[in-house]
């Protein structure tokens, strides 16, 4: 039988975070995919291997704080969401976040081209209905 490679302790984690690195890996490859951006091109530009963004991107290996921001500057988006949280916490509301919230979070993981775009038919809609 073939014995599974450890990984130093530095980046194995706990069961009870794995739960928050599969999050944030999938919020890492979404932004990265709306974006255009193969895990070969992300990983270059943060100066990892591409297996390493691959094991980011499955929450199995736990990225550190400066990929993590500057991996953020490269998708050309914050910290903030990429770990999921949100500086107004809708005003302390508990539950999912309203469909607008989920559709505005969305949109902001899509190239900037595609928000002109969205945002070009929001304002007619919005100006048509006054």
């Amino acid at each position: 039988m073939l014995a599974t490679p450890s990984l130093p302790p530095d980046v194995a984690m706990a069961a009870s975070d794995r739960v928050f690195y599969e999050q944030l890996g999938q919020r890492l490859a979404e932004r990265r995919k709306a974006r255009g951006i193969t895990q070969v091109q992300l990983a270059e530009q943060l100066g990892v291997a591409q297996q390493t963004l691959a094991h980011y991107e499955g929450g199995t290996v736990r990225i550190a704080i400066a990929t993590l921001a500057d991996a953020a500057k490269v998708l050309d988006t914050s910290i903030e969401a990429l770990v999921g949280s949100s500086s107004d916490k809708r005003g302390g509301k508990r539950g999912p976040a309203p469909k607008i919230q989920q559709q505005l979070e969305r949109i902001e993981a899509l190239p900037k081209a595609r928000q002109r775009v969205i945002a070009q038919v929001l304002d007619s809609m919005l100006a048509s209905s006054s």
